[in-house]
């Protein structure tokens, strides 16, 4: 009785011997004789009266394969936007196919793997090589924001670029990348914070025309508070402060320290509406640089209503 060989629907079975594939054949139910298969005349051993036939048979699947997951840490990487070194990771999976089940199985055979597992381990680490490379190379090459890309934002085109990537260390194996999926680039919870407070900063000293109109509103911002905070309770010294407060505020954020000084030298009672010495503002030229502050974001729509019917007292 002559030996069957089934192969189903989606494979192919390949006949490897010292290393070579002798042959193939497609799905089906086959008869292994050399009458209706004649390579297998290549792998009779003679030794056995030409009884046996001496070689491995490799099932290759010719499917898509989805879902194949991937990730690990992708090493530092460099935020165009702060220029600081930020740990990033990469996790997803992608869907393979076998284009060329011979050259998958001479290549396997040649590196040693020939179980699922070790080609699945040593595919998983090229995804990982050419994704730590691709993102690297973009985020220097279109300086986009570390954040923007752990955002999801561009994570169609980075999907292209891997792929793209990979074609040339996967197509000497006979197999093609179809597609990527839960795609997603990722930074530690503190590296986020930390990369969102300086873009945050960035993002205000534009509105406010540069880091020294930025550095002012700050200032102004946290005199602002200690006064609320110490209002109400102290008179002389203290209260010449808390009334300084607005003009100081709208003015230079140097004057603060001269300011001070001033206040606490003199006696209780109206402070002078500004410090001399042609730093004086206007209470028109205040109402507008306060308006310019609240429109760069520096200033909360309540902080600027309260300062601005202030200085409404005074025109």
């Amino acid at each position: 009785m002559l030996t069957q060989l089934t192969v189903d629907a989606d494979e192919v079975a390949l006949f490897v011997k010292d290393g070579k594939v002798e042959g193939k054949l497609g799905p089906g139910r086959h008869q292994l004789d050399t009458k209706n298969i004649p390579f297998l005349s290549r792998l009779l051993e003679k030794f056995t009266g030409g009884d046996l036939f001496i070689s491995e048979i490799f099932f290759v699947s010719t499917r898509e394969h989805t879902g194949v997951k991937f990730g690990g840490p992708i090493g530092d990487v460099r935020d165009p936007e702060t220029g600081l070194g930020i740990g990033t990771m990469v996790y997803g999976d992608f869907s393979i196919r076998v284009t060329e089940p011979e050259r998958l199985v001479v290549g396997l055979v040649g590196m040693g793997r020939s179980s699922n597992e070790d080609f699945v381990g040593w595919f998983k680490s090229q995804v990982l090589k050419v994704t730590r490379d691709r993102i690297a190379e973009l985020l220097v090459k279109k300086r986009w924001p570390l954040l923007d890309v752990t955002s999801g934002a561009y994570t169609e085109e980075i999907e292209t670029e891997v792929i793209g990537g990979l074609k040339p260390h996967v197509d000497s194996y006979g197999l093609t990348v179809v597609r990527m999926g839960n795609f997603h680039v990722s930074i530690k919870e503190e590296d986020e914070a930390t990369l969102k407070k300086f873009s945050k900063d960035a993002a205000y000293s534009r509105l406010a025309g540069g880091f020294n109109q930025y550095a002012q509103g700050q200032a102004m911002l946290g005199a602002s508070e200690g006064m609320a905070k110490g209002g109400g309770h102290g008179s002389g010294s203290d209260g010449a402060l808390q009334g300084m407060g607005l003009g100081m505020g709208m003015g230079m954020a140097q004057m603060f320290a001269n300011n001070q000084q001033q206040a606490r030298q003199a006696p209780q009672g109206p402070v002078p509406e500004a410090a001399g010495g042609g730093e004086a503002r206007s209470p028109a030229q205040r109402l507008k640089e306060l308006h310019e502050l609240h429109k760069a974001g520096v200033l909360s729509d309540d902080e600027y209503s309260a300062k601005r019917a202030e200085l409404m007292k005074l025109l």
